[in-house]
């Protein structure tokens, strides 16, 4: 699947996206494998939305190889 970081999420990851083979998961198990590869992202994992496909998804999402998976930092403005 292809990960997008937006926001501060690409200052900490150091890139815009990565691509991961998990075959299918749930977002714990995502998650775990993310912030494995990047352990920066953990203190901010309860602020961060997950997108699948352009869609915003709960917890209990199931995600595939071949999802599109956005994290999506909050954002501010006015």
């Amino acid at each position: 699947m292809r990960i997008l970081f937006f926001g501060h999420l690409q200052d900490i990851t150091l890139q815009a996206e990565l691509v991961l083979m998990l075959g299918e998961s749930g977002s714990d198990e995502l998650w775990n494998k993310i912030i494995a590869l990047h352990p920066g992202l953990a203190p901010f994992r309860s602020a961060i939305r997950l997108a699948r496909n352009q869609e915003y998804v709960g917890s209990d999402a199931r995600f595939i190889d071949t999802d599109e998976v956005a994290l999506i930092p909050p954002v501010s403005g006015g």
